[in-house]
């Protein structure tokens, strides 16, 4: 079915408060303990912000409203293609519990660069910086 590389198409949060962007640290898998944007798979027929809306309620056991698309990212892993749609959030509720995550931090504008991110996320630190 795939020609060449296995394609992953996700999708991912970037919640704002207060001026600041919230980060996950990955709790497994190959990537443990790099940070990302917390999201994940669409299912077929869902929207966008249907599964971003799922994905964080998973995750992190709380309700966002999806403001906006920022960027979508085309990013070559090794064993994959990756879409990531990132989109801009707002917490409808204030309690966060990381279900799936080893941390998570609140990170200022000035601060994005502690941490060290996956490298599809990279691009989307760019842009935030700006």
């Amino acid at each position: 079915m795939y020609r060449h590389m296995k394609r992953i198409e996700v999708v991912a949060a970037i919640i704002q408060k207060e001026g600041r962007i919230f980060a996950t640290q990955r709790g497994y898998g190959e990537w443990k303990d790099w940070w990302e944007f917390p999201g994940g798979k669409m299912e077929p027929g869902e929207t966008p912000e249907e599964a971003l809306k799922r994905e964080i309620l998973e995750e992190l056991s709380t309700d966002i409203r999806v403001d906006e698309l920022l960027c979508t990212v085309e990013y070559d892993y090794p064993q994959f293609h990756l879409t990531l749609h990132c989109y801009l959030c707002s917490l409808l509720t204030e309690a966060l519990h990381l279900n799936e995550h080893e941390a998570a931090r609140w990170l200022a504008k000035n601060e994005l660069e502690s941490v060290q991110w996956l490298p599809a996320d990279r691009t989307v630190i760019e842009r935030l910086k700006k």
